[in-house]
């Protein structure tokens, strides 16, 4: 069965990138901290960033996260959606209007302008899609930015919720939670490294 899997790194103070993160500085002052444990050369990390690479079908991004990757200073061969792993999904952007031109032309993009529910459900089609051709079952990983995962937790369309929590306090910046519905969660697993803490709750 396809799961959705909310994916995200994020530091002690909740904030998912740094101050004042922008098209010059995607992640915000300090924010390249909090993705230090993808690039590692650490057993764990490494296996966590393999695996989640190798169980993602299709990815859904927000429209804000796609202008960063697909800016000038985005995602390049050593940069891009797993950082490097091996694994090219098909990406689904939540945008209100396409942009008029894509330059990571080699990746599989699909512009949703009818809302994160539509998003996510064109993402399983997706996925399930890869999944039988792949053979294997494969997930749709909801990979950001901050407020498409809170919108989608507070929708209840979240399955499995995946943080990376990295060793820094950022003290500002994007927050991952900003209120809305309580939800349960029931813990999975906890992997601890010098870089991160890898924590994977199912939503209840």
């Amino acid at each position: 069965m396809t799961r959705i899997i909310a994916d995200i790194s994020v530091s002690v103070d909740g904030f998912v990138t740094g101050p004042d993160p922008g098209p010059d500085n995607a992640l915000g002052t300090c924010g390249e901290a909090l993705h230090t444990w993808a690039f590692s050369g650490d057993p764990d990390d490494r296996r966590v960033l393999r695996e989640g690479t190798a169980r993602s079908g299709a990815v859904v991004l927000g429209r804000r996260l796609f202008d960063l990757v697909d800016g000038p200073n985005g995602w390049d061969d050593k940069t891009g959606y797993g950082a490097g792993e091996v694994g090219k999904p098909a990406f689904v952007v939540v945008t209100s209007s396409p942009p008029e031109s894509v330059r990571l032309t080699d990746l599989d993009w699909t512009f949703v302008t009818t809302g994160l529910s539509d998003a996510v459900a064109t993402a399983r089609e997706l996925a399930e899609a890869a999944s039988s051709h792949s053979g294997k079952e494969l997930d749709v990983v909801l990979m950001g930015g901050g407020a498409t995962i809170g919108s989608a937790l507070d929708s209840g369309l979240v399955d499995t919720l995946s943080l990376h929590l990295a060793p820094v306090v950022l003290g500002a910046g994007t927050p991952l939670f900003t209120g809305g519905a309580p939800r349960i969660l029931a813990q999975r697993s906890v992997t601890p490294t010098s870089t991160a803490t890898h924590l994977t709750y199912d939503v209840l």
